[in-house]
């Protein structure tokens, strides 16, 4: 089995593997952006106050980002410490890796376990200053938290079967979990089949037991098929060195993911000086969006290890390759979510059963947003290329700059614009800061890109002109 799957990694080609790889990681993905989706359609489409449970989610959602980058940073880490050492034949760091990935899931647990108990109702106070929303929040984010094992140690195994190049079987539990979670939502939220009525608890609810079945199911798959690796207490007990290698590659991937949190915690502030709808607005765009942003996601999480895996075999073409082919497919994946938030934004908005006001916020978010949306995956690739090759710090100066430093500054300078006119019309400029910050982000990327590729890729063997 171990010769097999190297043969694959080392043999195969490259446009053909990371496609056979990468449509189910970007369904798995994609699938992953569609809980947040699915709870946002059902609540805001409840009897009463759906509205404001739209609202509610949108405060809820940078603490699930964050959840979600931790874990899958850590991931995303291990994944690519463990096909780097399955390319090298070393069987015990790839198993130590895969262990102590497990330990930190443990680890992450405990924190979010204790937020949820505790921390809940200082965070949500800090947005909002609605009752009504906030106690709706503090009950969606604390099921959520208290229950998240399932989404964190899912995470974890996902990237265990993908590294190994199994990730059609993290998409079949990714697949079984967003099911789950689709049945339960309307089942739960508007009390069907002689249940209680429970609103955003439901949407809670569904979508912590959804993930706890994608992670059994993982779980599963894991222990049954990754005989690459070996499994057991001793390999999970917490070794310094392998945790330091894999927050070396996953630190600037949990950063990456985690400034998505901070961005939208940040954008829900500077929004709400604007008005609750431009909030709620923002918050579904953003999940929206997501569907095509983690799709690009996905590919990212093909190419960390595929050119990870050549790069440690010392492949110079295969690396090549590795690079050509994930831009190229990125791009693909951009463009056409590009065209189709272009094309279907209106019908897309009317799906949440949003006020008039909010709806039109809406659109304009989608149709604007979306313009930025090539240069964001550019961005995207380029990240997964850093962390592939070792060059970690760059993927997260990217990361800081596309979702912080050319945000947050100049989202609050446009609305200080807006607040003044006080006309909606002007919103424009607001949503206009993402294609400013991915554009400027890119341009560092590229610089960076042709550095790394003299110092990492050129000096491989491999053919000169491969």
């Amino acid at each position: 089995m171990e010769q097999v799957q190297k043969n694959k990694m080392a043999e195969a080609p490259v446009s053909k593997l990371m496609l056979t790889m990468g449509i189910p990681m970007i369904l798995s993905m994609m699938l992953q952006a569609l809980y947040n989706i699915v709870d946002s359609a059902f609540v805001s489409n409840m009897p009463e106050k759906g509205e404001q449970a739209l609202n509610a989610l949108t405060l809820a959602f940078p603490v699930q980002m964050l959840m979600i980058a931790i874990a899958i940073g850590t991931g995303v880490g291990m994944n690519a410490l463990m096909s780097r050492s399955l390319g090298q034949n070393n069987r015990e760091m790839a198993s130590k890796a895969a262990g102590n990935a497990v330990f930190l899931a443990a680890v992450m647990y405990v924190v979010f376990l204790l937020f949820g108990v505790f921390g809940t109702e200082v965070y949500v106070s800090s947005q909002s200053s609605s009752s009504e929303i906030k106690q709706m929040a503090v009950e969606y984010i604390r099921i959520c938290c208290t229950l998240s094992f399932g989404i964190i140690f899912f995470s974890v195994f996902e990237k265990a079967l993908q590294a190994a190049g199994r990730s059609l079987f993290s998409t079949i539990a990714q697949v079984a979990g967003a099911a789950t979670n689709i049945i339960l939502d309307p089942v739960l939220i508007y009390g069907w089949l002689g249940l209680p009525e429970l609103g955003v608890v439901g949407a809670a609810l569904a979508t912590v037991i959804g993930q706890v079945v994608s992670c059994v199911l993982a779980l599963i798959f894991h222990l049954r098929l990754n005989k690459e690796i070996d499994n057991g207490l001793r390999y999970i007990k917490p070794s310094g060195s392998v945790i330091g290698k894999i927050y070396s590659i996953g630190l600037p991937a949990i950063i990456a993911q985690a400034l998505m949190s901070v961005m939208t915690y940040g954008l829900n502030i500077i929004l709400v000086g604007i008005s609750e709808n431009a909030v709620t607005a923002y918050g579904l765009y953003y999940k929206i969006q997501q569907f095509i942003l983690f799709a690009a996601f996905g590919l990212r999480d093909v190419i960390t290890p595929v050119v990870s895996f050549n790069y440690g075999m010392g492949s110079r073409s295969r690396v090549k390759q590795g690079i050509k082919f994930g831009m190229l497919y990125t791009l693909i994946i951009m463009v056409a979510g590009l065209i189709l938030l272009e094309i279907f934004a209106e019908p897309f908005s009317s799906l949440f059963g949003l006020s008039g006001e909010t709806q039109q916020l809406c659109i304009g978010a989608m149709q604007v947003v979306s313009l930025s949306f090539i240069v964001a995956g550019a961005n995207v690739a380029f990240q997964g290329i850093f962390q592939a090759l070792e060059a970690g710090i760059q993927s997260l100066v990217i990361s800081v700059c596309r979702q912080f430093l050319f945000v947050i500054p100049v989202a609050w300078a446009f609305s200080q614009v807006v607040i003044s006119a006080g006309n909606y019309d002007m919103m424009w400029l607001v949503w206009l800061t993402f294609l400013i910050a991915e554009a400027a982000s890119a341009v560092i990327a590229v610089i960076f890109m042709a550095r790394i590729y003299k110092k990492r890729v050129l000096t491989l063997g491999g053919e000169q002109n491969a």
